[in-house]
């Protein structure tokens, strides 16, 4: 009996030991066609996918060749979900295997969770074959990875712990990335801040890696979200300030352009390639931080459409993601969502301190054509009627989701789908109600990368505040000067009226404020020794970042960083060792009276 049983365990483990699976992440695809690659949610999916963006047009296929280590029969399964099941949604999608189609359809289970479907058995004739997505809609049919396995029996996981396991293991990655070397800074987030800061550290003589995770710079001024920059750089208290935003400022072609060349995505990255200092990672987003203590020691990020990892080793960092990522990463102290009156003595805080957020932006735009254009209709979306509808030709910043009903960081998908359902929603009333007017205008354009506002603020030694604002503190290390209105978004009332619950439209009361200056304190963090940190998620409380969010003004931030990061490479010490120590000569920098000398 212990021979048989021996002699039928080791079968088995023989067997479990040669199936062979074959793991293909969509992102990854050779041929992209009309499809494109979304990394909004990877803090919570630990992936990328891909996406069929096609405005209610199908799109061109994806493909890519995929090598298998023997013919014969596999079981496929496909990841993927049902982005709008009301009861089901538009996201349909076929995948096809050398030109045969599975049969099954995907994207319209009626569950909006991503997990694995079952595509069946194929039978794989040779060791080559091409794997393609076949998009029926246009309407952001998405999918996350496609598995092929000889093992009749196994059931790909659908846990994220083990998922991620899965992942790297049929990936290959190790837990020794390849290295992009030393830096003297590391800029994490490719923004307007990010930017203007890698700029000004270079040019102190720094040698910095630039690390964004997609393939533009510019962040919401990129021909991907499309906001034009506000907050004036002509009112400094430090005239200096401003020269290297005005160098990345493209002039004003306002919210959603439907011309994608008036955002300048090519003179950002023309500028950055320009400078012999800067290293430029695009489509890198980095999801570790290693740290000794309270300093961080090095950043690791995944290219969102290859997975090769890197690692980056750095003195100073400083995060520009606006998510405030790397300090969460590094376990830097934050605040997210607004604060009490009680807290904070502020007139414009909140009663009761909450979770709400100023919220997220897909703006979108049509054009004039010469000839009549259909829309279909769209069941799954929202409802609009001759009572309530928004009669635009285009959008602006008002088109807006989250406002505590949603958490802009985790929920970043589930954001974006909302303000999609009231967009084409919105678009086939206008289209099918109002056919005088738009039966010859044509949705042009629409952002699927969503415009941030408000997440996470990291503390620094001095936190902003309203009273700060309004009665125009000027602290010793004073920097930034700021101009932007207290401009916190609300939800429109009349949208409330009609989507209570789900409100996508924002209104917003302009609270005036003379020009002032941000403390450099409120730009690097209270706990982690050598982070920097600009733009919106810099230390302020909820009711300040109404003001200095903008993103001139933000790039400024970015400037004072890289002023600062190259005085403490100098005397090599912290940044509030910079406050400590060096605040007069940063602030001659800041006068443009004397230079730091090249670390």
């Amino acid at each position: 009996m212990k021979i048989k049983l021996t002699i039928l365990f080791l079968f088995l483990t023989l067997r479990l030991a040669a199936q062979n699976h074959v793991f293909v992440e969509t992102e990854s695809f050779e041929n992209k066609g009309g499809w494109v690659i979304d990394q909004q949610s990877y803090v919570v999916m630990n992936s990328s996918y891909i996406m069929a963006h096609g405005m209610g047009r199908p799109v061109k296929d994806a493909s890519t060749t995929v090598k298998f280590p023997k013919i014969g029969k596999y079981k496929v399964w496909i990841r993927t979900k049902d982005w709008a099941p009301f009861p089901k949604g538009p996201g349909k999608f076929q995948v096809s295997v050398d030109g045969n189609k599975i049969k099954q359809v995907f994207g319209e289970s009626g569950s909006d969770e991503w997990k694995w479907y079952d595509g069946g058995e194929v039978d794989i004739k040779k060791e080559q074959v091409q794997l393609a997505l076949h998009d029926l809609t246009g309407f952001n049919g998405r999918c996350d990875a496609v598995l092929f396995t000889d093992a009749a029996k196994f059931m790909p996981p659908n846990k994220l712990e083990e998922l991620t396991a899965f992942r790297r293991k049929q990936l290959l990655l190790t837990e020794t990335p390849r290295s992009a070397g030393r830096f003297d800074m590391v800029v994490v987030g490719g923004g307007i801040a990010g930017t203007c800061a890698a700029i000004s550290a270079a040019r102190m003589g720094l040698k910095v890696a630039l690390i964004q995770d997609r393939p533009v710079l510019g962040g919401n001024n990129s021909s991907e979200v499309r906001v034009h920059l506000m907050g004036d750089v002509d009112k400094n208290h430090y005239p200096k300030l401003g020269r290297i935003v005005r160098e990345m400022d493209n002039g004003d072609p306002g919210n959603g352009n439907p011309d994608a060349k008036e955002y300048g995505d090519k003179r950002k990255t023309d500028i950055i390639r320009g400078e012999p200092n800067i290293s430029l990672f695009l489509n890198t987003f980095v999801f570790k931080a290693e740290k000794q203590n309270d300093i961080i020691t090095a950043v690791v990020g995944r290219d969102i459409a290859t997975n090769q990892e890197t690692r980056f080793e750095g003195s100073f960092f400083s995060d520009c993601t606006g998510d405030g990522t790397l300090g969460f990463l590094a376990g830097a102290d934050f605040r997210m969502g607004r604060e009490s009156k009680a807290e904070t003595g502020e007139s414009y805080a909140s009663e009761k301190a909450d979770d709400f957020t100023l919220g997220t932006s897909n703006l979108w735009a049509s054009l004039p054509s010469d000839s009549v254009t259909s829309f279909p209709a769209t069941p799954w979306a929202l409802q609009f009627s001759d009572e309530y509808h928004i009669d635009q030709t285009k959008s602006d910043w008002e088109w807006e989701t989250g406002f505590g009903n949603f958490n802009t960081i985790t929920q970043a998908e589930q954001i974006r789908d909302h303000n999609l359902r009231a967009i084409y929603g919105n678009w086939s009333y206008l289209k099918n109600s109002k056919k005088e007017k738009y039966s010859k205008q044509e949705l042009a354009w629409v952002a699927y990368i969503g415009g941030k506002r408000e997440s996470r603020r990291l503390i620094g030694d001095h936190i902003l505040n309203q009273m700060d604002i309004q009665e125009g503190k000027f602290y010793p290390d004073g920097s930034v000067t700021a101009t932007w209105t207290i401009d916190l978004h609300f939800p429109n009332e009349k949208n409330s009226k009609y989507f209570e619950g789900q409100e996508f439209f924002a209104s917003t009361k302009h609270i005036k404020v003379a020009p002032y200056t941000i403390p450099y304190r409120c730009l690097y963090s209270k706990n982690i020794q050598n982070l920097f940190m600009a733009g919106r998620n810099i230390s302020t409380t909820h009711v300040a970042f109404g003001s200095t969010r903008v993103m001139r003004t933000c790039g400024m931030m970015g400037e004072v960083v890289g002023f600062a990061a190259s005085l403490a490479a100098k005397y090599k010490t912290t940044p509030r060792g910079i406050y400590e120590q060096h605040l007069p000569e940063l602030v001659g920098i800041l006068k443009g009276e004397t230079l730091a000398p090249q670390p």
